[in-house]
Order: structure tokens, then C-alpha cells, then sequence
């Protein structure tokens, strides 16, 4: 039994990251519970004991259960306890408390009954609701987004995953400054500002305005750091349409299992993890089809439901990797509760990079966790899907083939004899094209095959009528 978890680990490679992910956790029961809210927004989020409040406003009583399981899940991967859960029916959220102002009561009563020190809602709050439920409850107050934004600032470990994140994080807090206790003027100038002195605009400043102003500027730092970025980024994107590379983009839900059918398929040594949002970086690793030829396999973060604006936007460049993919692989979790769900929020963010036209493979994953009876609704849902197993290796030998055979074919058939001393020609028409037919003689190798149009010219001093006529032999 242990030799077979210890076969099940290998074609993830070494988890080294995974290792240093889990080496520190936040402790329990330190208590963060605020007897002064008034700049809550200044601190950085330390979630512990939390309570959760939805608004279920459509859709089933099944589907408002399935968005709460949800934030659980995501309070739990930012290292939360979730102590209790409240939904509340009501046709549309309360536009100054988020839910009904009698809700505000019982939940603060919940807080008290448990000893939370944080309530997070399902949603978007507007800032003056934030104010407002941080102002009766009397405990920090995060929303959705804020929450998704903290669980991306854990995970971000390359320098341009980190200036996205940040990006994000800037652009959301800007909108939700502060003053403190409700007193906005107060004002500051010159060494009392700061350190803002000349330049700060002078003693009329107050400190939400100068709070204000130095996000602008970190935001102007980001954004110039990753346009410089996206040039490294662009560079390999260009070389690879040079030499006219198929590229192949692993999409899908948060956790459904991305990273670790790209190391079955490519023995990547991504890190895996069960949790949500584990991968933020792109990874992008070569493969072969059964022929030779060369595609790429690409990694790419993870999709949730109502995935914040800023961060989409934060991180453009990086979702870009899938709308320059030629093929998506459109990675499902088959133990769901809501795969459905699932694939209308990944294809509503493919469709807002700009991804949305692209060839789309699905392939339901983690088929080893449901049986027979469950998968019987998933092949209505999407009849051209394949059923895979990372995990335990089942159906890659399909999914391999499917991808293989929705790869963009070469445009140009040529029939060619290449001399012995082309070797390299050949070595490029396996790599690159599709080898239809192969003969071996006395000249040169007689050739029938595929290629683009950039090796179909240089090909051209090869094409067989002129090797006949004597020109197959120039080297």
C-alpha cells in the first residue's frame, strides 16, 4: 500500500514548494477581535475564527448551499476556522447593510455566541456596507473579493505573480480609504506628513488624500514593472509563432486538478496542493505527439465564480497564455457538486480575455472520486467529454490522443528528396510538421509530409521534380 501512495507521488516530481507552503500555518484561537475598526483597512488580513453570511437571491436552495460550501472553502485555504454559515432569501442585497438590518442583529449575535473575530460575506460590498456591518457588528468585516485577493497575496511567489497581486490589492483598497473614526480633514504637511514635505501639497492635505495619492503612484510602479515584464513574456510567445509551435492551455476551475494532469502529461513537478488557487505562476512545458511532433502544455491559474475585476484585470498577461493557445484543455472537477457550474464560470472569464472562440476539449477529472451512476448526468452535459483520472493515471492515453488530433494541422504538403547531408531538415519536419510518408534512397530521403510555410520555403530547392532534374542534390 505504501509503495503504491509512493508511485502515485512520483509524476508530480519534488513538491519542494508544496513543502515550504505547509511548513508555517497560522496558530488558532489568537484573537484578533477590534475594539477600534475605524482603519481596519490599513491592516493586512489576518483571518482566524470566522462566520460566513450569503444572500441567496436566485437560483436554487441547492445552489446557495453550493456558493457557501464555496467561501468555505476559500476561508479555510486562507487559514480561517469557519465557526458558522447564515444565508438570507431576499430578492436583492440590502444596499446599506448587504443583508437585512434585522440579519445584522442575529449575526452579531452569532459572533458573540462563537467568539469570531471576522465575518466574511459572500459578495462585493460597497464601502459605505462594509462601514456600516463593521459599525453594528463590531468585528472585522471581508468581503469575497477581499478574501480572494488575501488567499493570491499567500500564494504569489514570482516577482511578476507578486506585482499582480499587489496591483489587485491597490486597486481594490483605493476605492475603500478610511479616515480615522469619520474625521476626513484631518490634515497634515511638511515632516508632519509623513515624509510627504515638498511635493505633498502643502498642509491642506489630508492624510486619506495622501494615503490616496501614494497608492496612485505604487499602482503607476506596478504597471510599468509588469509592461516590462509582458516584453519577457511576449519575447518566448514570439519565438514560439516563429517556429509555428501548437500551444495547448490547461483551463479550468480553481482545484479541479490542473496542475497535476500537467505533470502526468509532462512530468512537470508542478506543485500540487488541494486547495484553491495553488497554482498562480504559468507553467509552460514541451511535449511530443506520438509522431514527434512538438506542442507546448501550458498551466494556468485557476477560474471561481464572480473572479474579482481587478484581479482579471491584474493579471491579463498571464490569462493571455489562453487566448494565444491554439487548443484549450478544459479541465472539469467530476466530484463537484456543480460542474455546470463550474464550466459557465470558466468560459464566462474566457470570453472576457478574449478566449472564448478557442477550440475547447473538456475533460472531466477525478473520476476515481464518483461512480458510474454520478457520471451519467456529466456525459449529458457535455457528450464530446472525456473522463480522466490524474491521480490514478486513467483515460490519459485518450485525452493524449484527443489532443493530438485537435492540433492545428501544418497548412503546406510537400513531397521533397533531402540529401543525407540535411539531416537537420528532417530532424525539423518531425519536430515541427507531419510526417505522411518516408523513403530511403540512393540521393537523399524521398519525403511526403506537412510543414508550415516557413519550412515549406526552405524545402523548395527540394521539391521532387527538381531532385529529378538534378537539383535535389545541391546541398
Amino acid at each position: 500500500m505504501t509503495d503504491e501512495h509512493d508511485d502515485e507521488l512520483d509524476y508530480d516530481g519534488e513538491q519542494l514548494d508544496l513543502d515550504e507552503r505547509i511548513s508555517l500555518r497560522r496558530v488558532p484561537g489568537m484573537s484578533t477581535q477590534l475594539a477600534d475598526i475605524t482603519e481596519v483597512e490599513y491592516r493586512e488580513l489576518q483571518l482566524e475564527r470566522v462566520v460566513l453570511v450569503g444572500v441567496w437571491t436566485t437560483g436554487s436552495e441547492q445552489d446557495s448551499d453550493n456558493a457557501m460550501a464555496e467561501l468555505k472553502l476559500l476561508a479555510e485555504t486562507a487559514g480561517s476556522d469557519v465557526l458558522d454559515g447564515l444565508v438570507q432569501r431576499r430578492s436583492h442585497p440590502d444596499p446599506a447593510t448587504f443583508v437585512g438590518r434585522g440579519k445584522v442583529d442575529e449575526v452579531r449575535e452569532v459572533v458573540i455566541a462563537t467568539g469570531a473575530d471576522t465575518v466574511i460575506v459572500d459578495g462585493e460590498l460597497e464601502p459605505a456596507q462594509l462601514r456600516n456591518l463593521e459599525d453594528r457588528i463590531g468585528v472585522k468585516v471581508i468581503d469575497r473579493t477581499s478574501l480572494i485577493l488575501d488567499i493570491f497575496a499567500q500564494h504569489a511567489k514570482s516577482v511578476e505573480g507578486k506585482a499582480q497581486v499587489e496591483l489587485a490589492q491597490l486597486q481594490y483598497l483605493r476605492q475603500r480609504l478610511r479616515g480615522w473614526g469619520g474625521n476626513l480633514s484631518r490634515q497634515a504637511g511638511g515632516r508632519a506628513a509623513g515624509g510627504a514635505g515638498i511635493g505633498g501639497r502643502g498642509p491642506g492635505e489630508t492624510k486619506i488624500e495622501t494615503d490616496r495619492r501614494r497608492i496612485r503612484t505604487r499602482i503607476a510602479q506596478l504597471r510599468k514593472r509588469l509592461r516590462d515584464l509582458d516584453g519577457v513574456r511576449d519575447t518566448k510567445r514570439a519565438e514560439r509563432r516563429r517556429n509555428q509551435i501548437p500551444s495547448v492551455a490547461i483551463v479550468g476551475y480553481t482545484n479541479a486538478g490542473k496542475s497535476s494532469l500537467l505533470n502526468r502529461l509532462t512530468g512537470a513537478g508542478v506543485l500540487v496542493e488541494d486547495a484553491l488557487f495553488a497554482t498562480l505562476d504559468p507553467t509552460t512545458r514541451r511535449a511530443e505527439t506520438a509522431d514527434g511532433r512538438v506542442y507546448t502544455l501550458t498551466d494556468t491559474v485557476g477560474f471561481v465564480r464572480h473572479l474579482p475585476h481587478d484581479l482579471v484585470e491584474a493579471f491579463r498577461s498571464t490569462l493571455e497564455e489562453s487566448a494565444e493557445a491554439d487548443l484549450l484543455v478544459h479541465v472539469v472537477d467530476a466530484s463537484d457538486p456543480d460542474p455546470a457550474g463550474q464550466i459557465t464560470a470558466v468560459r464566462t472569464v474566457l470570453n472576457e480575455i478574449g478566449a472564448g472562440h478557442i477550440a475547447e476539449l473538456i475533460a472531466f477529472n477525478k473520476v476515481d472520486l464518483v461512480d458510474e451512476a454520478a457520471l451519467l448526468p456529466l456525459r449529458t452535459l457535455a457528450p464530446d467529454a472525456l473522463f480522466v483520472s490524474a491521480r490514478r493515471g486513467d483515460g490519459l492515453d485518450a485525452l493524449r490522443a484527443a489532443v493530438e488530433a485537435r492540433l492545428p494541422r501544418p497548412a503546406v504538403e510537400v513531397r521533397v528528396l533531402i540529401p543525407y547531408a540535411r539531416h537537420e531538415l528532417m530532424d525539423r519536419i518531425h519536430k515541427a510538421g507531419e510526417l505522411l510518408a518516408s523513403e530511403h534512397t540512393a540521393d537523399g530521403t524521398r519525403v511526403h509530409a506537412r510543414v508550415n510555410e516557413d519550412l515549406a520555403g526552405e524545402l523548395a530547392p527540394f521539391l521532387e521534380a527538381s531532385a529529378q532534374a538534378g537539383g535535389g542534390t545541391h546541398g
